[in-house]
Order: C-alpha cells, then structure tokens, then sequence
C-alpha cells in the first residue's frame, strides 16, 4: 500500500510521485558526478566522519568567532537545503505539512545524508516547528552547552523554503543540550 493511499483526498497521482522518489533513495546508482558537477569518491563514498565535521566547526569558531561563524554555518545549510530540493526536483510537488516531515526525514536522516533524524514538522498558529534529534551540530557537546544547531537549522530552513515556495524567520527554540527531548526548529512566514 502506497503512504497515505486511502486515507486521504488528494490525487493517488500525488502518492505515487512521492512514494517514488522515496524508493528511489536507497535504489539510486551512484554517479562519478553530482547533478551540482561534485566528483564522487569511488571508494569512500559522499560521506565523512562527524569528527571531520566537528573540527571544522571548531577551526572557523577560531578563526571567525561564534557568531560570526555560526552566520556562515547557517548560509551554508540553507544552501545545502535549497539544493537538496532542486537536484530532486521535488519542489513542485506542492507537499502538504503533514508529509513533510516524511521527505525531510528522508533527505536528512537515516536514509539520507544523515544530518539529523526529523521526528515531526507541525503548525503551531501561523509557525512551522520542526523536532529533530540526533543533529550533527550537537553531538559530543556537552551537557547544557550554548551549541547551536546552526548548520542543521540552515539546512532544514533552506529545504522547507524550497518545498514550500514561501520565505521563513527561524531560530531554534529547543535543545537536547538543555536536557529537552528534541531539538526544535521554529519558522515563521515573511
């Protein structure tokens, strides 16, 4: 049975499009080029260790500061985000809210880059709020450290722009670092 087949009134057309693309994630072969023209690594793959990641955090922190990097972490991923969304071509689908948290997930999680786990996106009034674990930005952080999920956030926001065709504010207004249970991610329409 196709995600959402018989329980809801849009076109089965809709269904089967976004069914599609996510069996298509696992199945997809692995060019020598990217669509963005990034050469693959035939042996190592797209992937890098969040060690790797970490210190390159840490390097522009010292380098730049924390605000100052955490700027140009958050660019980035809305960059990565908006891109993610174009080289799928998903962006016309016109996506209702309760299944974003479905392709986001897919893009970004276990089946994806592994960025982060989305575990929900919701409406709260006029908002979009996201809830995420298991971020890039947080992981080895300490208990109650001030770490934001900058580049995480970028990302995130960057993709629900594209899919959504709207413009957002964000911030993030949970932590796990705070001891809450999920990160979360608030956007608010321009």
């Amino acid at each position: 049975m196709l995600m959402g087949e018989g329980k809801s009134s849009l076109p089965k057309q809709y269904f089967y499009e976004l069914n599609k693309l996510l069996d298509s994630l696992d199945a997809r072969p692995k060019p020598t080029h990217s669509p963005r023209g990034l050469a693959h690594r035939g042996t190592l793959g797209d992937f890098t260790s969040i060690v790797c990641f970490k210190a390159l955090f840490a390097g522009l922190e010292d380098l730049l500061g924390a605000e100052a990097s955490g700027v140009v972490f958050i660019r980035a991923g809305r960059l990565r985000g908006q891109n993610l969304v174009e080289d799928w071509g998903v962006g016309h689908l016109q996506i209702p809210l309760e299944k974003l948290g479905h392709l986001l997930d897919a893009a970004f999680g276990h089946d994806g880059t592994r960025l982060c786990v989305i575990h929900g996106v919701k409406q709260s009034g006029e908002n979009i709020v996201v809830s995420l674990t298991d971020t890039i930005c947080s992981v080895g952080e300490p208990e109650q450290s001030v770490r934001r999920c900058t580049f995480t956030l970028g990302a995130v926001w960057g993709a629900l722009e594209a899919l959504t065709g709207k413009k957002f504010l964000a911030q993030q207004t949970g932590s796990v670092l705070a001891g809450e249970e999920y990160d979360q991610f608030t956007f608010t329409p321009l």
